[in-house]
């Protein structure tokens, strides 16, 4: 079984009635030559990695080696103590969750890069708050975040996902695109309106760029994870209404491979543009590097 593009995961999930983790597990499992329930377990140890972030992000409000970030998460947490927010305890968890997770790698805690470190925090914030809100099962969980990890899987087939390669819509625009997804599995959405889903989030963060101060995946890196951790809400909301993009998910794939070849190098991780080489860009930069 080879499946390379999203039109023939989608072909052969119609054709054999499958679920997309269900087609997705049994093509990792034969090719690393494992049973789809050992494959399940090493899928586990991932989540309760995700949700261990989560819990130690939450706990603490330290801050990161070059002090550009932490604590964040605590003054969010303490807001909506005092005041919920307009959206909902859904958002809260999102948001929350998703600082937590990137400040609790920021701090060289233990994460999961999903796809990347610097997009960590983006599809456990989505599947665990949702999973807690709803009931959701553990198996309902890891079947969404093997759906996540075929999404991701499809897309590294025509983009490496790394903002060196393509900036940031190759991290967090795919993160996003893949908690869509996640999220619209956890809901019980078919096939189609899981691929509507990740073709939302994804083409609505072409040419995201990468441009992090001082080097490090930390300034706008962080923040930009809730962020596009709603964003992914956001897609699942209109793709189970329906709505689908006008573009097919594959082409807006090589539309993500195209913006990355025409994207200038001095936005792809350089730190050569962009808000590194903002006025208080470069001023950070130079208190670090004089440290």
């Amino acid at each position: 079984m080879n499946i390379n593009t999203f039109d023939e995961l989608k072909t052969y999930c119609e054709k054999e009635n499958k679920k997309i983790y269900e087609a997705a597990q049994e093509i990792e499992a034969q090719k690393d030559e494992i049973s789809v329930e050992d494959l399940r377990k090493i899928v586990k140890k991932n989540l309760d990695a995700m949700k261990d972030a989560i819990r130690n992000g939450l706990k603490s409000a330290e801050k990161s080696f070059s002090g550009l970030s932490g604590g964040d998460c605590r003054k969010l947490q303490a807001k909506f103590s005092q005041k919920a927010s307009l959206l909902g305890v859904i958002f809260e968890k999102i948001t929350t969750y998703a600082l937590a997770t990137s400040e609790e790698n920021a701090r060289m805690g233990k994460i999961v890069a999903c796809p990347t470190a610097g997009s960590c925090g983006i599809v456990p914030s989505v599947l665990v708050a949702v999973s807690e809100e709803i009931g959701a099962t553990e198996e309902e969980e890891i079947n969404a975040l093997i759906t996540a990890g075929e999404i991701g899987r499809i897309i590294s087939n025509k983009v490496q996902l790394a903002g060196a390669v393509a900036g940031c819509q190759a991290e967090c625009g795919v993160a996003s695109a893949m908690a869509a997804g996640a999220l619209a599995q956890l809901r019980g959405e078919n096939t189609e309106n899981i691929l509507s889903s990740v073709a939302l989030a994804m083409k609505n963060l072409l040419g995201l760029t990468c441009d992090p101060v001082c080097g490090l995946v930390e300034v706008p890196c962080i923040k930009r994870n809730p962020f596009l951790a709603v964003h992914a809400v956001t897609a699942y909301e209109l793709a189970s209404a329906g709505i689908q993009s006008k573009i097919p998910l594959d082409e807006i794939i090589d539309t993500l491979e195209q913006t990355g070849q025409l994207m200038s190098p001095a936005l792809k991780e350089s730190s050569q543009a962009g808000l590194a080489k903002t006025k208080t860009g470069l001023k950070l930069e130079e208190e670090f590097y004089a440290k």
